[in-house]
């Protein structure tokens, strides 16, 4: 059977697939039949090796003996159980273990199914804050562009990426930043950018139109993942952090991708020596294994609600499955391995390998920029003349014939490998990519 071929001649028609050209997926769909480790096994038996973890999730590995035997377990134990009014062990040693992880002060933590539900949870906490302190004026919202912040209403207005907001309605009083890739100064990055720190100063511009007053909070990535890997530029977090406090704004980091271990630490506001108010989280909280995220708040935005009769629902917010118990199961198994491992610090170690590697495709055809931080990294590719992202899919399935999950969005390349990679791993990664590149016209 070819590498494209449905397996056992699957009915594709029923599922309506996300961010996928469905026609022309299904015309030759490209189907994982089993993963473990650091590889997924196709429908034909090609394996492939994982430099994505997943979709930037599967930060320990595929197929963790642990987590399955913790999920298994929870199933038969408490399988589910509702969270209004009502609670779980689990839920609370989770949320212990993650404030503990935390950076300091972020120690309250609100629990969600997704990143997009994680975004607009921070979005709320931030209007709701902003009221019970008696400024309810604060309805404004920044975003900065090529920012992804998930798929619900309010990260798709926070959002900077431009076919994710053409065909939805956003919210309104909603402002961006201008992103920081400066291609024509920090071409080729190696770490943090040098240039672009002023970039944050555009904050500044739009206090100054709208009033800083009217703003309740300002939402990046540390690091933007999706747009196409964009470190910040040395000092634009400080810039940014020292601004919205001058104005009273909340800063919300959006962690989905950067945090449990991505960057080198648990999280990218420790790596990068700045504290946001809010930090948003998913992914890799379960390793990719069950949907969860958290959403983490300083102590005193948690404590403005905690006022009023002790009967009374301080926040009228929440899921269905908000810390659910197999979720947790998988949470508290993946913060084991994460521990025993020392994955949320490992990156250290692999970051200069990784950065020689993937700078080392730099003359190969096609590219025109390569950015790296953290086992993060991205590689551009020139668009072919009327055919933007062309080049991009040309990639995606070059690098699935020779056995490798690259993430093609647009003409850029992203990489992500899990935080188990070897680095052999890291040089095979790129070494595919070459012979990849050498063969797309």
């Amino acid at each position: 059977m070819p590498l494209d071929a449905p397996r056992n001649e699957l009915d594709l028609s029923a599922w309506w697939m996300p961010f996928t050209a469905n026609r022309q997926f299904k015309t030759a769909p490209r189907l994982f039949a089993s993963a473990s480790g650091m590889n997924y096994r196709m429908a034909d038996g090609q394996t492939v090796l994982d430099g994505t973890a997943g979709l930037w999730c599967v930060n320990a590995g595929h197929a963790r003996p642990e987590i399955a035997d913790a999920v298994h377990h929870q199933l038969m134990e408490l399988d589910y159980a509702p969270p209004f009014q009502l609670g779980h062990p689990l839920a609370f040693e989770l949320a212990s273990r993650l404030a503990a992880l935390a950076p300091a002060g972020l120690d309250r933590v609100f629990f969600t199914n997704s990143g997009s539900e994680s975004v607009d949870t921070a979005l709320k906490i931030a209007f709701a804050y902003h009221r019970a302190r008696g400024e309810g004026q604060r309805t404004r919202l920044v975003g900065r562009e090529r920012g992804y912040h998930g798929v619900g209403f309010g990260g798709v207005s926070v959002g900077g990426l431009v076919n994710n907001r053409r065909m939805f309605p956003t919210l309104p009083y909603t402002d961006h930043l201008a992103h920081t890739h400066l291609p024509q100064l920090n071409g080729y990055s190696v770490g943090l950018p040098e240039h672009g720190a002023e970039l944050a100063d555009e904050l500044e511009r739009i206090a100054a139109l709208h009033g800083g007053e009217t703003i309740a909070a300002v939402i990046v990535e540390p690091v933007a993942g999706s747009g196409g890997v964009l470190p910040p530029p040395k000092g634009y977090l400080e810039r940014l952090r020292a601004i919205c406090d001058k104005h009273g704004i909340l800063l919300i980091f959006d962690e989905v991708i950067t945090g449990y271990g991505r960057v080198g630490a648990p999280f990218a506001a420790q790596r990068l020596g700045v504290t946001p108010d809010i930090m948003t989280t998913a992914k890799g909280v379960t390793n990719g294994v069950v949907p969860m995220g958290a959403v983490f708040a300083r102590r005193q935005i948690h404590d403005a609600f905690m006022q009023g009769p002790p009967e009374a629902i301080e926040f009228f917010h929440g899921y269905t499955y908000s810390g659910h118990p197999v979720a947790c199961a998988a949470a508290l198994a993946t913060l084991d391995i994460y521990a025993r491992e020392g994955l949320l610090t490992r990156v250290l170690e692999l970051e200069g390998t990784w950065a020689e590697a993937i700078h080392g495709v730099r003359g190969a055809p096609h590219v025109t920029d390569i950015r790296n931080f953290g086992l993060m990294g991205a590689i551009d590719l020139a668009p072919r003349p009327g055919a933007p992202g062309a080049r991009g899919y040309a990639a995606l399935l070059g690098g699935l014939s020779q056995g490798l999950l690259l993430r093609a969005s647009g003409d850029t390349l992203a990489f992500s490998p899990p935080l188990i990679v070897s680095e052999d791993q890291i040089g095979q990664i790129f070494e595919t990519v070459k012979a990849v590149l050498a063969r797309i016209e």
